[in-house]
């Protein structure tokens, strides 16, 4: 059993170092953009968003959830993609106390432009599972 365990634990750690080293290397790449892997992540949520269904904006919980930040971490971080131009926050017509966050025409752009930089560090860092 004592084994096993063991075997768990370290397919836990080779799981985070796989993630830091590509969280990493997304900061690194991303970074000439002016964008880091958290910021992308969101503006990536937010374009998948607007193709599906048409709305085009997201509550910022909802952002939490698929982005794996916390509310108050996600809001620092949407304040400054709103001061940067690329995000825009409305409030949600269903819910008077929701706000809801999408992408701009410069955000738009940006992601566009940035998509397969961050698709080809994904492809090299996740390709054979070990980010080497």
């Amino acid at each position: 059993m004592e084994n096993a365990e063991q075997e768990l634990v370290d397919q836990w750690r080779d799981l985070l170092a796989v993630h830091a080293r590509t969280v990493s290397e997304l900061d690194r790449a991303l970074h000439q953009h002016g964008l880091c892997a958290s910021d992308f992540e969101v503006l990536d949520v937010l374009a998948g968003c607007a193709a599906s269904d048409g709305a085009g904006a997201y509550r910022v919980q909802e952002i939490a959830e698929r982005v794996h930040l916390s509310q108050s971490a996600l809001s620092r971080l949407i304040g400054r993609l709103e001061k940067d131009g690329l995000v825009e926050r409305c409030m949600c017509p269903q819910d008077r106390r929701g706000v809801r966050v999408s992408l701009t025409s410069k955000g738009r752009t940006l992601h566009g432009d940035v998509l397969p930089v961050q698709r080809v560090v994904l492809g090299r860092m996740l390709a054979d599972g070990s980010g080497d």
